[in-house]
């Protein structure tokens, strides 16, 4: 007798892992990805996991864990915050390295707005999303790039080589970005790095 099983069928998740960010243009990303080669090549060899420029975005809050029957409720939240603040741009430009040169994690660009428009919107996001339960981290904002994470494995010697090269390297400014909506992102982490899906956009008040 033959005996018939059934198809499996994989069932959609109950959770994602989400964040909400500002998205960069193509023409940023190569800036990014110019100044990853040439820190590429003057580092320490595999002393660093470089981040696809396909990838890097200016994160405002890491949500994690976030089950999908609140996507609709965080998507709404997001709509607000984002209806509170104009449209702006903002500059990138500077390298650094978190926490500091002696002892490099994080190698970023930096990202320069003057009149204080990013940082609120970064405070209307948590206005609106943190009583959701998320809470706001107690580090606050630094906004950043991320273009590089120190991997465990490097030497110390090899930590100082990083940092000293941090600091003696000079970007300069590598352009602007206007930003006029701020996404809500999910992320999938997979073998071959992440892959990110665009679940919602919410626009910006339009600029008078």
């Amino acid at each position: 007798m033959t005996v018939h099983h059934p198809r499996s069928r994989t069932s959609p998740p109950s959770v994602v892992r989400t964040f909400i960010a500002v998205e960069l243009d193509e023409a940023m990303r190569e800036a990014l990805a110019a100044v990853q080669d040439d820190l590429r090549a003057a580092a320490p060899h595999r002393s660093v996991r470089w981040v696809r420029p396909t990838s890097i975005h200016l994160t405002l809050k890491f949500l994690g864990d976030t089950p999908v029957a609140r996507l609709e409720e965080i998507k709404r939240a997001l709509d607000a915050a984002a209806a509170e603040v104009a449209s702006f741009s903002f500059t990138v430009e500077e390298l650094g390295c978190f926490p500091n040169p002696r002892r490099p994690r994080v190698i970023w660009v930096g990202v320069k707005e003057p009149t204080g428009t990013l940082a609120a919107l970064w405070r209307a996001v948590e206005v609106h999303v943190a009583p959701l339960g998320w809470p706001t981290e107690k580090r606050g904002f630094q906004p950043h790039l991320t273009l590089g994470r120190v991997q465990r494995r490097a030497s110390p010697a090899d930590r100082r080589a990083l940092g000293a090269l941090v600091e003696r390297s000079d970007v300069g400014r590598l352009g602007g970005i206007t930003v006029s909506a701020v996404s809500f992102i999910r992320s999938e982490l997979k073998p071959s790095g992440a892959v990110y899906t665009l679940l919602a956009d919410a626009e910006l008040k339009v600029s008078p």
